[in-house]
């Protein structure tokens, strides 16, 4: 029997199956894990606003905030993220924002989608190829995947800073896809998630060095 439920971050209505109850945006349902957090009004919504802790020099780390009481194998997420570099951005910031997901309960395992919204536009074609990001904590980050498997798991789209984009990830099994804003084809396909088609676990924001992110209306869809 499929099971459903549904997170909305304005307000946080939680529903699952036929019970429901509000959760608040406090440090009662969120946790920061190695990022700067905190609870914002940006263009009429509320948002969670999330920063690196810059004392985390390594790249495609566990550096996100993770929405307590989710646990998910299979189903569908979607957020509507926005991202601005910092003042301090390193030149090679590109607004790194995503999705972690299938969170183990120590943060040492995990899937993580994300996109780079100043390549989206670039001049140079091998950037904008590189728009999308598929990396597994801790074996294989994108410098692992780019060197062994060049494109297979980076993808194009059209994207941009300080714009709202819609992120929605499809899970099943070890097969994932994400959906940007209203299209309907994938922007890209993974068939062979590295932690497997039985890993499950919690939801986050994620966001890299020189990103200034927000997160809003995030929506879960759980199958079992």
């Amino acid at each position: 029997m499929n099971k459903q439920y549904a997170i909305t971050i304005l307000g946080f209505l939680f529903s699952l199956v036929s019970y429901s109850q509000t959760i608040k945006l406090d440090k009662n349902s969120l946790e920061s894990v190695k990022v700067y957090m905190s609870i914002e009004k940006l263009m009429d919504k509320e948002v969670v606003k999330v920063i690196k802790d810059s004392s985390v020099k390594l790249n495609d780390e566990s550096t996100f905030v993770k929405i307590k009481g989710t646990d998910l194998k299979n189903g569908t997420i979607e957020v509507k993220v926005l991202s601005r570099l910092l003042k301090n951005a390193p030149d090679y910031a590109r607004g790194f924002i995503g999705v972690a997901f299938r969170i183990n309960d120590n943060n040492t395992k995990f899937e993580c989608i994300y996109i780079r919204p100043t390549n989206g536009r670039a001049d140079d074609q091998v950037r904008r190829n590189h728009s999308i990001q598929y990396y597994s904590y801790p074996d294989y980050k994108f410098d692992r995947f780019r060197k062994e498997s060049p494109e297979r798991y980076e993808s194009y789209a059209d994207m941009e800073l300080n714009k709202w984009i819609t992120l929605r990830i499809e899970l099943k099994g070890e097969h994932a896809k994400l959906f940007i804003d209203s299209n309907q084809q994938p922007s890209l396909i993974v068939n062979d998630l590295k932690h497997g088609a039985n890993a499950s676990g919690a939801v986050a924001f994620w966001v890299e060095t020189g990103t200034e992110g927000y997160f809003a209306d995030l929506k879960i869809v759980k199958q079992e």
